[in-house]
């Protein structure tokens, strides 16, 4: 499953600060409707890009949709920060089964 959206960077604090991107409502859902790709508590591991930065990652479910981490080397390397509009890919690894 591969997704290329658009969205704000936002910060949840959790035991420290982090920046995420939203996944869109209809990305949610696609998401929701495929449990077997959960690894444990809902998340989802996958492989992101934003810019020329290609990193793996997990999907973090919050509130009814899913966040993607934006690790600080990606932050660095792309020049992201709060409040910032990134076009981001993601591409879901299939769990086997």
């Amino acid at each position: 499953m591969e997704f290329k959206f658009a969205g704000q960077v936002i910060e949840w604090r959790g035991p420290s600060p982090y920046l995420f991107v939203p996944t869109p409502a209809e990305v949610s859902a696609e998401l929701r409707e495929r449990p077997e790709l959960s690894y444990g508590w809902g998340c989802i591991a996958a492989h992101a890009r934003i810019g020329e930065t290609e990193f793996t990652t997990s999907l973090m479910p919050r509130q009814g949709t899913y966040l993607v981490p934006v690790k600080v080397v990606v932050q660095r390397a792309e020049g992201v920060g709060l409040g910032d509009v990134v076009t981001i890919g993601i591409r879901v690894a299939e769990r086997a089964t």
